[in-house]
């Protein structure tokens, strides 16, 4: 990899580098599957890549670039496999949010080997106990994607008021792997090679230190901004957080077309003989599609382009904007999980086959489309009040 004093030019090539490896992660995307994980090599050959390392502190070999070229990154390895994809989306959003955590929680986890990789799952599920110097923590938590590849976790949990009637403090709890339990049982219809399986932890103490306040990543005053103080660590985790599970759906999109087009160019309906190709229902369900990943692609670069531009003048972007930006996020599931409908509408009958790539990618979709940050309705309807004077209900902005 280049110099990291050139950060354009270390952008442009781990992108091409994830562009390379679309045809290796396609061909492995069955034997994924099957397996309900990531293969070896491929996560081998993207942590080889650096591709972990792109929202990693500096300090501890990481590259410090910005959400898009992340998110590029993950766009392309979608176009393989989408579940290689999204774990990417979620595991390297990680290395982000670590950054904002005590230094003493960095240095547990990086340390002694810098591509220790975090998993999570965020439901605020974890049983809290305040304890001196920390907590006593016990609970059982779903949809930890690729939680077998991973080292430590991030879980979420509701700290207790002090005061009666006082509000419950939402934070995330940093474990390693010997404080919890990875309960095997991700049986889905789709994402299936994401490993996103279940977490349990059994009464364990986790210091004060290890945890991370919702409202810290919410308001730039996380404790971890006293080292990493670039414009990077203090974007709203959520912006970047909900983009990491919807991202992939606009690469996968990219793959059905890729698909698609491929399919369509030799096909010939049984039904009358005419060519795909000429018929007018798949060019259209072509173009619309394509329109659509290009919208999707600039709305994503122009939001965090404005984001960012308000971190570096040092200034919180406003909660309006905020929710927009967050509906704008919940949409995309839904639009390329219906945008691939209408490509595999005109696959016809030998496009049903679980052999078709198309199949893969569209269940994947669908199963993207459940994770609760992909609510199109809630967030656009909290949206909507707020546009018309009615108070904010979402606070993970």
């Amino acid at each position: 990899m280049p110099h990291h004093n050139d950060p354009k030019e270390l952008a442009a090539r781990l992108i091409a580098r994830a562009e390379q490896m679309i045809p290796a992660l396609a061909g492995r995307a069955g034997q994924a599957e099957a397996e309900g994980r990531i293969p070896a090599e491929t996560l081998a050959e993207m942590q080889a890549a650096g591709f972990f390392k792109v929202l990693q502190p500096r300090r501890y070999g990481g590259y410090e670039l910005d959400p898009q070229t992340f998110f590029r990154i993950q766009m392309a390895l979608a176009r393989g496999c989408m579940s290689t994809a999204w774990v990417y989306g979620v595991v390297g959003v990680h290395n982000w949010q670590l950054a904002l955590f005590d230094e003493r929680a960095q240095k547990e986890v990086w340390g002694n080997d810098p591509a220790t990789l975090i998993a999570s799952t965020y439901m605020p599920v974890g049983k809290v106990t305040p304890v001196e110097g920390g907590y006593r923590f016990s609970g059982h938590w779903k949809f930890s994607s690729g939680s077998e590849l991973c080292d430590w976790i991030f879980l979420g949990g509701l700290v207790p008021p002090a005061e009666p009637g006082g509000a419950y403090d939402y934070r995330t709890f940093l474990l390693p792997r010997s404080d919890y339990r990875i309960v095997r049982n991700w049986d889905v219809l789709g994402l299936r090679a994401t490993g996103s399986h279940d977490i349990v932890v059994d009464d364990v103490f986790v210091p004060d230190y290890r945890t991370h306040r919702a409202v810290d990543g919410a308001m730039g005053t996380s404790p971890g901004l006293a080292l990493n103080d670039t414009p990077l660590y203090r974007l709203p985790f959520a912006q970047i957080f909900v983009r990491a599970v919807c991202t992939a759906c606009i690469g996968a999109l990219e793959g059905t077309l890729d698909d698609f087009i491929g399919y369509a160019d030799g096909r010939v309906s049984s039904n009358g003989g005419s060519k795909t190709a000429e018929d007018g229902g798949a060019q259209m369900a072509c173009a619309n599609a394509q329109v659509a990943i290009d919208e999707m692609r600039t709305v994503l670069e122009r939001n965090f382009d404005e984001l960012l531009a308000v971190a570096r003048d040092g200034g919180q972007v406003q909660t309006p904007r905020r929710l927009h930006f967050r509906y704008q996020s919940s949409q995309v599931a839904e639009r390329c999980a219906q945008l691939a409908n209408g490509l595999l509408r005109y696959a016809g009958g030998n496009g049903i086959y679980c052999s078709n790539p198309m199949v893969r990618r569209f269940l994947d979709l669908h199963a993207a489309r459940a994770h609760y940050a992909n609510n199109l309705d809630r967030f656009g309807q909290n949206l909507g009040g707020v546009m018309m004077g009615r108070a904010n209900t979402d606070f993970f902005i």
